[in-house]
């Protein structure tokens, strides 16, 4: 075998450092149909070199309103600058990346329906206008429509088309029963035409404008020279400011919008945290569904542990038949006459409410679910274990 010179080991490392910090980084600017207007300000040529600049090596920045081939890339790690709408950015930060900021503060949506639907609930088999799928006007209504016990398979018919505006004309014409709007869309709106539509849901905060995150592989001196510029790109790069920094909680929440547990569950009982403490007192068993790590970091003060291990959709749809509850069957006392509660880590976790769901079909008589789970438990200040 052939001995290496350690002389020319280190000369090849040195080239390979070099190599790879002027390796070409590649960013994209992604954007919501409805934003195609304000998108035809940002200048790529001046964003490529204003980028490059920052980042000292070249930077390529390629533009989409394709939101599923972006939302692609961001469980691909296919860019390593995202300059997209908010839900772009809760799927890159769960991946790998790190969050600059936003260009706007925080924005609240609206699930609008025509006058005579008189609930969310009431939509069940009617027509619902959205943008393509991964636009977060989609995420935002199956968040509401789940939040009121519906699926998308619930409805007569979900048309996806590019422009979210046209929702409203949709409702004016009878073409749709409900779409999602901005709220900024909705007052002036409402006003030119009243009576024609109500209000039936509205989303928690969204951050607002583009979102910007990072990949937090990049050498910690570029991530900070490259959020210098992101706080005052020059004017001819057509791209505003971050100038706002959403709380994490805003990004997570939104990364599982869609996924959030309806309100009721029938043939259970839902409850509160207190209601729970006392069918405790009872003798009530508390079943907490999460991971085995989750449990043994903390849990309900007696709660037993029974991981529901779920493969199925996040939907009230879902088919039990892909999920694994076995463990149920292990839990020491519990018997179909047994008073159980099922909980986990609150309204968008889906294990407890699957659970209660199954235990219910099982056969067991009194079967309740705390939505809140955990961290509805801690916030009234009751016991638990662990952490």
């Amino acid at each position: 075998m052939h001995h290496v010179p350690q002389w020319l080991l280190t000369g090849l490392a040195l080239c390979l450092a070099s190599a790879l910090a002027h390796a070409e980084l590649g960013a994209i600017v992604a954007v919501e149909p409805t934003a195609q207007k304000s998108a035809h300000t940002i200048l790529r040529s001046a964003l490529e070199s204003g980028l490059s600049q920052a980042a000292a090596q070249p930077v390529v920045v390629s533009t989409s309103d394709d939101l599923a081939n972006v939302m692609r890339a961001t469980r691909s790690a296919g860019y390593d600058i995202f300059i997209a709408p908010p839900q772009v950015a809760a799927s890159a930060l769960q991946r790998g990346y790190e969050l600059v900021g936003a260009t706007q503060k925080s924005d609240q949506y609206l699930l609008v329906g025509a006058a005579q639907v008189a609930t969310t609930a009431a939509l069940k088999g009617r027509r619902l206008y959205l943008p393509q799928q991964d636009s977060v006007y989609t995420y935002l209504a199956r968040g509401m429509l789940n939040e009121a016990g519906l699926s998308f398979k619930d409805l007569k018919a979900v048309q996806h088309e590019k422009y979210p505006q046209a929702g409203l004309t949709a409702l004016v014409l009878g073409m749709a029963d409900a779409t999602v709007v901005h709220a900024d869309d909705w007052a002036p709106w409402s006003q030119a035409h009243p009576g024609v539509a109500r209000v039936l849901g509205r989303s928690q905060p969204v951050p607002g404008g583009l979102s910007i995150a990072v990949r937090k592989n990049l050498p910690l001196e570029v991530r900070a020279r490259l959020a210098q510029w992101f706080g005052a790109p020059p004017p001819k790069s057509g791209l505003a400011p971050v100038a706002v920094q959403p709380s994490a909680s805003e990004y997570q929440r939104l990364a599982e919008l869609g996924l959030f547990t309806p309100a009721e569950l029938p043939g259970v009982q839902r409850i509160t945290a207190k209601e729970a403490l006392q069918l405790q007192s009872r003798g009530a068993l508390v079943v907490d569904t999460r991971t085995d790590k989750e449990f043994k970091d903390r849990r309900i003060r007696g709660a037993v542990h029974a991981a529901y291990v779920e493969k199925s959709l996040k939907d009230v749809a879902f088919d039990a038949a892909q999920d694994d509850f076995a463990a149920l069957a292990r839990v020491a006392r519990l018997t179909p006459e047994t008073p159980v509660v099922f909980a986990c880590n609150g309204a968008e976790c889906w294990k407890s409410y699957k659970a209660a769901k199954v235990a219910a079909g099982k056969g067991f008589k009194a079967v309740y679910w705390l939505r809140g789970g955990l961290p509805e438990w801690d916030a009234e200040g009751l016991p638990t274990d662990g952490g």
